[in-house]
């Protein structure tokens, strides 16, 4: 029969918590269930971007937005949860911040899997992940399909906007400012509403991606300050080096040309 308990898994959902130190501190706990919501999270936001990006294939701007709120919901979620973990003191997480090895969050291959479905591609990702591993093939699945981004201009496209074919092929590199099609979506902007709220959705999504790297950022500098990071990072100095770089920079660039 399913129950509750049976169908989502809950007693193997609860013995995924492991803490590590000896003996157990207690704030560990906590420390690994954000985490793993946090990854959780991650799959779900993956999963809705496909999703938006399907809708937009098909011309379904509707069902397009609908996601992307939906999204945005996720993102202040992730956001909020930074609250929970700034309940834990400097010395609290020194309690067991050195059994955490090589551990890192700046491993988190689902994060950065998300970045690339936006549009933010790199390859340096990929050097911290194990060859063959589920982790790198998922980053390449990501890496190597068309972004959210071009999803968009695909669409744009196919409403007889000219957008030009090099922004269309799929790269390895995060998306480049491009004055032509900042022309573009100006020209889009007055005159048609449903791919208007689609353009303010995805930056509302850029500033909700920004909005969670800089709550991480000063939450981490409350914790550790300038420490270097777990796993052998440059904690804070490298978090403050992704702040305020959009993944949609054309929508951005065009706020002064209104």
């Amino acid at each position: 029969m399913l129950t509750y308990t049976s169908y989502l898994n809950i007693d193997e959902l609860l013995n995924l918590q492991q803490p590590v130190s000896k003996p157990v501190e207690h704030d560990e706990t906590l420390f690994i269930i954000i985490h793993q919501t946090y990854e959780l999270w991650f799959k779900q936001l993956l999963h809705e971007i496909d999703f938006v990006q399907r809708s937009l294939a098909k011309g379904d701007t509707s069902r397009a937005a609908h996601t992307l709120k939906r999204i945005l919901k996720i993102m202040k979620t992730l956001v909020g949860q930074v609250d929970i973990l700034e309940t834990m003191t400097p010395l609290e997480f020194a309690s067991f911040r050195t059994f955490l090895a090589s551990s890192s969050g700046f491993q988190s291959y689902q994060f950065r899997a998300f970045e690339f479905a936006l549009g933010y591609k790199r390859l340096e990702p990929l050097k911290h992940q194990p060859e063959d591993s589920p982790a790198t093939e998922l980053l390449k699945h990501y890496l190597l399909q068309p972004s959210l981004w071009q999803q968009f201009l695909m669409l744009l496209a196919q409403r007889n906007y000219a957008i030009p074919e090099t922004v269309l092929a799929v790269t390895e590199t995060a998306t480049e400012p491009n004055e032509d099609i900042q022309a573009v979506l100006l020209e889009v902007y007055r005159n048609i509403p449903d791919l208007t709220l689609i353009m303010e959705l995805l930056v509302d999504l850029d500033e909700g991606l920004q909005e969670w790297r800089y709550r991480h950022v000063q939450m981490v500098r409350r914790t550790i300050g300038s420490k270097m990071g777990t796993g052998g990072s440059d904690g804070v100095g490298y978090l403050q080096t992704t702040l305020f770089k959009p993944v949609f920079p054309d929508l951005w660039a065009i706020r002064a040309q209104f």
